[in-house]
């Protein structure tokens, strides 16, 4: 009898171990497919996916699939049904890294955790410039921002602007954004910028010369295509300008009728431009153009705002060709300088 017990006591035992390493077994398999490393990046260290705005997890299985990011197929699908990570696909642009797990990669992308992208405009001209450059990193669609930046019902609804200076609304600098930002949540979050940097000690300035800030953007930017290169002497020709408007006088810009022209490869502006039939000929019209003939920079607008208080009226490119300008208070003296500038452009066989 004591023998019988004896042998049962082991068969019990026996089929205790066998089920807790068959269930050990089992805990480590569905283990290893949860927690072991399933994506493959090759040689690199990173990757990206783009997921648009509306995408499925057939999309998202597509996108990963055609990288080749996942390694074991079946186990990613198997705990994305698990996470219910099939519901809650989310968009946007999400940094993929070597080794991740089937877990990790999963909490990525049903949270949203996605990595921003850096946006840099500046040197831009027209509204096509900036929104080749912002839609070439955004999801936003090039043909809707275009659109709502020359909807003139909807700018002057929501911002007070029109098409003609809707781009006095941007502020060149570096900025982070999701990469699935919309058309209208870009421009919104523009003009967030826009109020940040206009602060009360700003349009106290502004107040003081008479500009509204639409119109310091618009003479900025003037001012920036008149020097590009030498941010100290963007004071001095802001002051020469401010000191043609109070005298009534057209400001006689030249960068204005080669943005009147639309040819930017115009070195050499000649007197029958002066007579193109346009709001941007600032020969013609006293005053202002109805928008910026580019994106003023932060040191042309600080130029307007903190111009220098001189008596000049004309001022000339040196004829070194070094970027800088002559400037004078007279006609007679001006003349001097641009017949030396006319000299050196012949000189150098230059005639448009």
């Amino acid at each position: 009898m004591a023998a019988k017990k004896g042998f049962w006591k082991k068969v019990i035992l026996s089929v205790i171990v066998i089920l807790l390493l068959t269930g050990a077994g089992g805990f480590y398999y569905v283990y290893r497919l949860i927690y072991q490393p399933n994506v493959s990046l090759g040689n690199q260290k990173n990757n990206y996916i783009y997921i648009k705005t509306g995408s499925d997890f057939n999309d998202v299985l597509a996108m990963l699939y055609e990288k080749n990011l996942v390694v074991n197929r079946a186990s990613f699908e198997w705990l994305a049904e698990k996470k219910k990570y099939k519901d809650k696909v989310r968009p946007g642009r999400y940094r993929i890294k070597a080794g991740m797990s089937n877990n990790e990669l999963i909490n990525l992308l049903r949270a949203g955790l996605q990595e921003p992208v850096q946006i840099t405009f500046h040197t831009v001209r027209t509204k096509e410039d900036l929104v080749s450059k912002v839609c070439g990193k955004l999801e936003a669609d090039s043909a809707e921002m275009i659109g709502l930046l020359n909807d003139n019902a909807w700018l002057a609804d929501n911002y007070g602007l029109k098409r003609e200076n809707a781009l006095t609304m941007f502020i060149p600098n570096t900025y982070e954004f999701y990469w699935n930002t919309s058309a209208k949540d870009f421009v919104a979050r523009m003009a967030k910028e826009y109020k940040t940097f206009w602060n009360d000690s700003r349009k106290e300035k502004a107040k003081k010369i008479n500009l509204s800030q639409t119109e310091v953007s618009v003479l900025a930017s003037i001012v920036q295509a008149e020097q590009n290169r030498f941010d100290d002497e963007k004071p001095v020709i802001a002051g020469l300008y401010i000191n043609r408007i109070k005298k009534g006088m057209p400001l006689q810009s030249d960068p204005t009728l080669i943005y009147a022209k639309g040819d930017f490869t115009i070195q050499r502006v000649l007197n029958e431009d002066k007579l193109i039939d346009s709001p941007y000929n600032t020969y013609k019209h006293t005053g202002l153009p109805p928008g910026p003939i580019n994106l003023p920079e932060l040191s042309s607008l600080e130029a307007v705002l903190n111009y220098d208080k001189n008596e000049y009226i004309y001022m000339c490119a040196k004829e070194d060709f070094s970027g800088r300008h002559n400037f004078a208070k007279t006609i007679e003296q001006h003349d001097i300088f641009a017949a030396k500038w006319r000299k050196a452009l012949r000189e150098r066989n230059i005639k448009r």
